[in-house]
Order: structure tokens, then sequence, then C-alpha cells
């Protein structure tokens, strides 16, 4: 894997796997379902023999079916891990489902140097905690993304559902390669919402609801975006979109480590 994930080849890109690696992915919802099959499809297809760790506290159920696709009601987890080894059983992947959400008690166990991290997750309240913990590893790549989903927030503003955006945060050797979701992002470092562990029922239920076509999105951009730091081929530390007005956007990485203005427009 090259050690320099934000440059440009005039040359065509090829994904290198490394050896033996682990990839966590994290909430496995209208997003983190469809990043999990296609995923997993891709790697298959690669002969690599990754470990994907799935991690997800919450459960399929019957009202989830207009927006999401999945074979059984039960713990997310379990229920993909369950199709993914079916689907793929010829295959040298090895699949583990945790039934856990992410807290401050679980999080060094659940996430360890040298990781790879899908983070799929509907809240700033676990990016954030997510985001500090791979800030104190020596080596990891974080991939994060999501939608705004439909309704309002705090402040009153009408969100239509149709924006959503992705990061990716790289450390290698202790320095850090890419931004923090929380440097350009103050929603996700001073979160208004909870971790899902501190979440009522009510509190659960009453969730934003995402337009599916959005989610594809959000997935598709999260592949593209972990696709292209596999062939070192990545110029840009976020890309955001709005499927309304056909707009796709990427914020382009200026200066490894630099403290200044990393990102320019």
């Amino acid at each position: 894997m090259s050690a320099e994930p934000f440059t440009r080849r005039n040359q065509p890109l090829q994904p290198h796997w490394p050896e033996n690696a682990t990839i966590k992915l994290i909430g496995l919802g209208g997003v983190g379902a469809i990043v999990a099959r296609y995923l997993a499809t891709f790697l298959a297809s690669l002969g690599s023999n990754a470990r994907i760790v799935l991690i997800d506290g919450d459960s399929y159920e019957f009202s989830n079916a207009n927006r999401m696709i999945f074979a059984n009601c039960g713990n997310k987890a379990t229920v993909l891990r369950d199709e993914l080894i079916a689907r793929l059983a010829d295959s040298l992947l090895a699949f583990q489902a945790i039934e856990e959400y992410v807290t401050s008690e679980n999080i060094n166990r659940l996430i360890r140097d040298g990781d790879i991290i899908l983070l799929t997750v509907d809240n700033h309240a676990t990016r954030k905690l997510v985001n500090d913990h791979c800030a104190r590893l020596d080596q990891c790549c974080l991939v994060s993304g999501g939608n705004d989903g439909v309704g309002k927030d705090a402040s009153g503003r009408v969100r239509r559902g149709t924006y959503g955006n992705v990061q990716i945060y790289l450390r290698e050797g202790g320095a850090e390669l890419s931004p923090t979701l929380t440097r350009h992002h103050p929603e996700i470092a001073n979160p208004g919402d909870k971790l899902p562990t501190d979440q009522s029922c009510t509190e659960l239920i009453a969730s934003a609801p995402q337009i599916l076509f959005a989610n594809l999105t959000v997935a598709a951009c999260m592949l593209n975006t972990f696709w292209l730091y596999l062939c070192g081929g990545l110029t840009y530390a976020e890309l955001s979109f709005d499927i309304a007005e056909g707009l796709m956007r990427p914020i382009t990485f200026s200066s490894p480590s630099s403290g200044r203005g990393a990102l320019t427009q």
C-alpha cells in the first residue's frame, strides 16, 4: 500500500490489498448493509484473505423493509454475516459478527492499531468517539460516510435528505496524512446527539428517515474512496454530494500533516 495515498497517477489504477488485513464495518443500516455486500464481493474477486468484522447492536425489523434489504429479522451484524458466509462460501474471506454498539468502554477492544474502519453510523456522537480513538492510533484508515436525513435540524432548517458526504482519515507511523473528521466539521467535534446506547427507545425510533437513493450514493462514494485508497490514487480527503442537484464535489488534500489549511476546495 502506498505511503503517500494522496497522489495522481497517469497509469491504470490497480488495488493493492495488504495480506491478513482486518476491516471493521461499524453500522449496518441503510448505508452499511450496501457497503458490506459490495465490499465483500470486491474483496472476494481479488482473492483476498481479509477478515471482515461486522459491528452493530441494532436489529433488522419488518418495518425496515421499505428502505433496507435483509434476509431475516434479527441482529444486523449476525444476519449480514450469515448472508455473506452463505453467498461467498468459496472465497478466502473470514467474517465475524459483533452484536454491540461502539462505546467508550469497548472501543479499545473493537478498533485496534492497523485496522481499516468503514464507519456508516447515523449519529455524530459515534463519529466523534471513533475519530478521537483513531487519532491515538499509530496506523489506521478510517472512511466515514452519511447523509442528512429528511426533516428539520436543531435550528429548524429543513433537510431534504438528498445531501451527504464521505471523509477519510489516515494515520501512518503515528502521523496524520489527512484531517480528522472533526477538524473542519464542528457538528462532529461538538455533537448535538447521543450514542445509541444513551438514547431512549423513543429517540431511536424517531431518528430522521433516509432516502434509499441517497443511501446508495453514500455507499458508492465510500466504496470508491476505499478503492482509490487501495490503488494509491486518492486525491481528496472529503467528498460531498447532493442527489437533487446532481452535484458531487471533492475537497482535495494539499499538504499532509501541515497543520495549516490542509484542505482546498
